[in-house]
């Protein structure tokens, strides 16, 4: 938003000359918001269509019937007689060629959209405040490089003197903004696809915006300029301000619109005249630099320290990981010594008896292997034979 005490009022002489200073309207300083603008300007061009349909015979002009079935052809309607390549052509289907079109469009469909009359006002009002910032006018494309301040305010007394349009051209040429005009000019060209057909045959751009409070002569001089718009100050409308919801429309105001403007949309100590109830809209925020707020030191310092959460443990397999696996049993160690060792001892007997097969030789008796074993079959007998004969006692009671 802007924030200037007063603007300089130009007589038309020279771009530099200020007669004298205004007062910067309230409406300058409104917030500006690119996306109320937008939502707003996409219903309000909503609203300015005009309702089309095709023509409820379109495509059932013919007396077709189906032929039904039985004859190993389709049961579309298909048109009687003979003689022509039309007879027996499929009719009256969206798929046939001179059928009817699918879901027809009708006059009733709904055309307009309703709009909040506060939600108006206040894209209308970031309008106009945005129209005061350069840098979002020559965002825009407008040529603006050579005036001496944005907004552009003209004294009444030029404006009202003008009755022809090339006084209206030389009135641009004095304060430097005919090159905005001559971009518009340099632009025209033919539209591209069917518009060039039905009486939209060309496009160009959008020049500057003349805003006027009462209508008078100014009216006929500049209408023949090619992108120069005129409004009241009373009717601002926001099609023209933000063409195709692009906020920072190139404006020249009349003095006395420039000071009705008050009126209009009131200031922040009173209420609009035009407008009943209507005050300017308030920023929630005095800085809109939030990032730069929350990592002030001023608001660093009173904040509580923020507690930095324990990382989260991977869940490991101890049976894959040793590390994990000695943490768990630090007898692992042994154990897998121990099982690597008797794995040893396995494959060195099993080579040596593949070996032994291989020659046709005996296996070595370890003879404390054959005592060991000797001992063992004999107290497995005379096991056996003390459990028979308890078996024996036992029978014999």
């Amino acid at each position: 938003m802007l924030a200037r005490p007063l603007v300089g009022v130009y007589n038309g002489d020279s771009n530099s000359k200020v007669d004298q200073h205004v007062t910067l309207p309230a409406v300058f300083t409104s917030p500006i918001r690119p996306d109320l603008v937008s939502d707003v300007f996409d219903r309000m061009k909503r609203n300015k269509r005009q309702a089309h349909s095709v023509s409820r015979f379109a495509g059932h002009q013919t007396s077709a019937e189906s032929w039904g079935t039985g004859r190993a052809v389709a049961r579309i309607p298909r048109v009687p007689g003979g003689g022509t390549h039309r007879a027996g052509q499929g009719a009256f289907g969206n798929m046939c060629r001179g059928g009817r079109m699918f879901a027809p469009t009708k006059t009733w469909r709904r055309w307009h959209r309703r709009i909040n009359v506060n939600q108006k006002r206040f894209a209308v009002a970031s309008a106009v405040s945005a129209s005061g910032i350069p840098s979002l006018v020559m965002a825009r494309g407008h040529r603006i490089e050579q005036l001496s301040e944005i907004p552009l305010v003209v004294d009444n007394k030029v404006v009202d003197n003008l009755d022809k349009t090339k006084k209206a051209k030389a009135l641009l040429q004095s304060l430097n903004a005919w090159e905005d005009v001559a971009k518009v000019k340099d632009s025209k060209k033919i539209r591209p696809g069917k518009g060039k057909m039905r009486n939209r045959r060309y496009v160009q751009r959008r020049g500057p915006l003349i805003v006027y409070n009462q209508k008078g002569p100014l009216v006929k001089a500049f209408r023949n300029l090619p992108g120069v718009e005129l409004c009241s100050v009373s009717k601002l409308n926001l099609l023209q301000l933000a063409p195709g919801g692009h906020l920072g429309r190139f404006i020249i105001w009349t003095k006395d619109a420039f000071e009705k403007l008050d009126s209009v949309f009131g200031t922040y100590k009173k209420a609009s005249k035009e407008k009943k109830g209507y005050r300017l809209p308030r920023s929630m925020m005095t800085n809109p630099d939030v990032s730069r707020v929350i990592n002030s030191t001023e608001v660093q310092s009173t904040l509580r320290e923020k507690k930095r959460p324990e990382p989260r443990r991977r869940k490991v397999n101890p049976l894959a990981h040793n590390r994990i696996l000695l943490r768990l049993n630090p007898h692992a160690v042994a154990l897998k010594r121990r099982s690597i060792v008797a794995s040893e001892k396995r494959d060195k007997k099993r080579a040596e008896l593949v070996e032994l097969k291989r020659t046709g030789k005996k296996p070595a008796v370890d003879p404390k292997a054959a005592e060991r074993k000797k001992k063992l079959k004999a107290l497995t007998k005379s096991r056996l034979v003390a459990k028979r004969r308890f078996v024996k006692a036992l029978l014999a009671k």
